[in-house]
């Protein structure tokens, strides 16, 4: 992230010099010291800027050629424009062949020695890896292994390069593709959460009827309840009525008929 804020502080730097600078060598010169910053790998936005135009079509016209090397191209890209092109100085040199490293790493995550020698015009491994280490992952813009045994540089980490030109159109249906996605899933999501409310709802209302059905037994077992102990009490004190008015009539004396005469 301080990386990113950084390069974004350096790019919004030259980018207000590149709008209020009139002469066209001093614009050539912004060019140079842009492409040559060791800490800057974006150029797109300074190329954006319209005041750059006034460059075609003089002297300068290749600084502005240059720079939109350093935006999009390569060293390979260098070598076959060298003569139209101004010379490199040792910091651009540097600068160009990160660009390359980066550019590379862009569609393969392992990068064989012999390639990068190639790409970066090194002679030996020992040049190459002291530049990868020292010019590359010490500045921050890559992170990786370097595997002496299979001799490639497996990359972990790359930081982006300017969009080309030719590179919009797939990154625009990418996204619009990605957009899609994002679309159908959010659908399948809403779709997931009505079943989820609709299954609430069903949940409460069948929870509410068993209540209702239990209420209703409570209330049946209960009036049960009550008919059985009302025909409890009536078959206790009946019997003992019976007893009593029995044992009364037995304590009650007996009248002796008087004999007839």
């Amino acid at each position: 992230m301080d990386i990113e804020r950084k390069q974004a502080e350096i790019v919004d730097h030259f980018v207000k010099q590149a709008a209020v600078l009139d002469a066209e060598a001093s614009l050539a010169n912004l060019i140079a010291e842009a492409t040559s910053h060791p800490s800057l790998f974006a150029f797109s936005e300074i190329l954006s800027v319209p005041n750059l135009t006034k460059l075609e079509g003089t002297q300068f016209a290749s600084h502005l050629e240059l720079l939109r090397l350093f935006a999009y191209g390569a060293c390979s890209d260098y070598k076959s424009n060298s003569d139209r092109l101004p010379a490199l100085s040792a910091d651009q040199v540097r600068k160009l062949k990160q660009l390359t490293v980066l550019m590379l790493a862009e569609g393969n995550k392992v990068l064989p020695y012999d390639q990068l020698m190639q790409e970066l015009d090194v002679s030996n491994v020992r040049e190459l890896e002291d530049f990868l280490i020292n010019d590359c992952m010490y500045a921050g813009i890559v992170r990786g292994k370097l595997d002496q045994l299979r001799r490639c540089f497996e990359v972990q980490f790359a930081a982006g390069r300017d969009l080309r030109p030719e590179q919009l159109n797939n990154m625009i249906q990418t996204l619009e593709n990605w957009l899609g996605t994002s679309d159908n899933l959010l659908h399948t999501i809403q779709d997931k959460i009505k079943w989820a409310d609709a299954m609430s709802e069903e949940n409460k209302k069948h929870r509410k009827e068993i209540e209702e059905k239990v209420e209703d037994a409570k209330q049946s077992f209960k009036q049960i309840d009550m008919d059985i102990r009302g025909h409890e009490d009536i078959f206790s004190s009946e019997p003992g009525g019976m007893i009593m008015d029995y044992e009364e009539d037995r304590a009650r004396p007996k009248r002796r008929r008087q004999p007839m005469h």
